[in-house]
């Protein structure tokens, strides 16, 4: 099926008539893909609303150079149709943008879930009635709709931070966001090009770009940790092994830590020893074990890499030592040794030559905490009294994680109340998935979820199969809706800072505190334990018939009497 033509916007003085529906849904991500089939299958009238022109989320918007995702591809997929799991092939170990995005596309026409998508719409408000009990959603394009429940699957890295320097808008030449890429491939060939950033989409851009650059300059505040992903084709017989065996597979997964098992085709299993128990022969083995592994398997490495400083300290080490070998030039070699935070406590990239780009005669290092970053020219890049004259610049300069796509809509629950101001002092949420005074209002993984420290389709079909169970719940007993009690919420945002306290993350000025957006509260803005304790959790909520939410009282909760059969 095509999908929905363009439309013209139309002024907010003609608005169209409401349309009454039970479910509004905002986003056509993964995350807003899997609730339309979760909801198709409980047989409610739903519509998408998503901004980009296709679907895909992420996958649409972040296709600059070198994008791929850094777990198995395998892994990253959609369990909910064994069909599906099996029809799929997918041609690398970790997947790359454009073969993720045809994955999404696929999912949407197969499941035909386009008609229920309205694309190039943008959702700006979104307001609880009171007096009917049903969230009236409107868009830049002049819709206005009502409906029972209203669902964010907006995306936790979906709202791009803005390149905060003096003159940035004055730059003459080209200029790109990872965030934002054009549909159009870029030609940096013998073109002068600066990149701004060195997070987890630096990190895969800078290698691609180098190769096709004249010159490339590289604006680095922040050193990461990064480990080769040791990215291969995808092996037939490998791909035919998990297949076989998905059901256990999947099963692995949900009693997991992070809710992915698998690194580069073998399974790397959370080592539940302490790193400060084995001998520094003993760790010296496990992490060159881990390093040649390659991917994210350094986050399992020992139980208290992410509890214990001195731990920590031992894997660091270890990974400063690799980048010190790797890179030729000592002085740059410093440059890009991560200090002043723990191992983890920012994401681990998982690479594809990264660090060897820095021994290319064609790249240049600046540490702007050495040159700070004066303006943005209309030639350039200032930098330490340094002008640097570029023909593109490229800013990969991160997002407004987790809370930022939801502050960008004007939502009011009782009383007219904005989320906005309800957490300006940081995120409050049961479960992260809902907030008091904002009745049926529900955000897949949301602020307080385990978020995106899990393998992120894993955690997206636990959210929307609760949300979905929930529903029917509300429609079974004969309620008109649900929302967190102010004592659960706060219980549970009590929770979340306690289990954070007890890790390395808050020495760390990273988005999952929310420090790398001028303004925004420094909070934890994840719950940092294990995938498998926050499932348990919410199904025993759920078990208990929502104890922690309060239920309205009864009524006929749907607008439809299509899940009556």
């Amino acid at each position: 099926m095509k999908p929905i033509e363009k439309q013209d916007k139309v002024p907010a003085t003609a608005r169209v008539a409401t349309t009454d529906l039970d479910v509004v849904v905002v986003g056509a991500g993964f995350a807003g893909l899997c609730m339309l089939y979760r909801l198709r299958k409980l047989g409610l009238t739903t519509r998408a609303f998503e901004t980009a022109p296709d679907v895909g989320g992420t996958w649409y918007w972040n296709r600059y150079p070198g994008a791929r995702v850094d777990i198995e591809s395998v892994e990253y997929s959609f369990s909910f149709s064994e069909e599906l799991q099996q029809e799929w092939q997918w041609s690398e170990r970790y997947s790359p943008q454009p073969e993720l995005l045809r994955y999404a596309n696929h999912v949407a026409d197969r499941f035909d879930l386009r008609r229920d998508i309205q694309l190039e719409t943008r959702v700006t408000a979104a307001a609880f009635d009171e007096t009917t009990n049903r969230w009236v959603v409107e868009t830049d394009r002049g819709d206005r709709v009502s409906a029972r429940f209203c669902i964010m699957a907006s995306g936790l890295l979906s709202a791009p931070k803005p390149l905060d320097i003096k003159g940035a808008d004055s730059f003459k030449g080209a200029r790109y966001h990872t965030a934002q890429w054009p549909k159009e491939p870029v030609d940096f060939t013998g073109k002068r090009v600066g990149v701004i950033g060195t997070g987890s989409s630096g990190v895969q851009c800078i290698p691609v770009i180098a190769q096709q650059a004249g010159h490339l300059h590289v604006f680095q505040r922040t050193p990461v940790f990064s480990i080769p992903a040791r990215n291969a084709p995808m092996d037939p017989a490998f791909e035919r092994q998990v297949k076989d065996n998905y059901a256990e597979l999947r099963q692995m997964e949900r009693d997991s830590f992070a809710a992915f098992v698998m690194v580069n085709g073998k399974p790397t299993p959370f080592n539940m020893t302490s790193a400060l128990a084995a001998s520094a022969e003993e760790r010296e083995r496990e992490y060159e074990s881990r390093w040649q592994n390659g991917g994210l398997a350094m986050y399992t490495v020992y139980s208290d890499i992410l509890l214990n400083k001195e731990a920590n300290d031992t894997a660091a080490d270890f990974l400063r030592g690799k980048i010190r070998e790797t890179v030729r030039d000592p002085m740059v070699a410093e440059k890009l040794v991560p200090q002043g935070f723990p191992l983890g406590t920012k994401r681990i990239c998982a690479d594809n030559g990264y660090y060897e780009t820095y021994n290319r005669d064609n790249v240049t290092l600046i540490d702007v905490n050495e040159k700070p970053i004066e303006e943005i020219t209309p030639k350039g890049v200032r930098a330490g009294g340094i002008e640097y004259e570029l023909d593109i610049l490229v800013t990969a300069t991160g997002f407004d994680a987790v809370t930022g796509a939801l502050s960008r809509i004007d939502i009011r629950g009782r009383g007219g109340r904005s989320l906005r101001d309800k957490w300006a002092d940081g995120p409050r949420a049961l479960l992260g998935i809902m907030t008091a005074g904002f009745p049926n209002l529900y955000t897949i993984g949301g602020a307080g979820s385990t978020s995106s420290l899990t393998q992120s389709i894993t955690a997206i079909e636990y959210h929307t199969q609760w949300i979905a169970d929930s529903i029917e719940y509300l429609r079974r007993h004969d309620r008109t809706s649900m929302e967190p009690t102010l004592e659960a919420e706060g219980e549970w945002v009590d929770l979340v800072n306690t289990t954070a306290d007890q890790t390395l993350f808050p020495l760390a000025n990273s988005w999952y505190m929310g420090a790398n957006v001028p303004g925004k509260p420094r909070v934890v803005l994840v719950y940092l334990g294990p995938f498998n304790d926050y499932t348990q959790r919410c199904d025993a909520i759920a078990a208990t018939g929502y104890k922690g939410f309060s239920l309205g009282s009864a009524s006929s909760a749907l607008s439809t009497a299509a899940l009556d059969g």
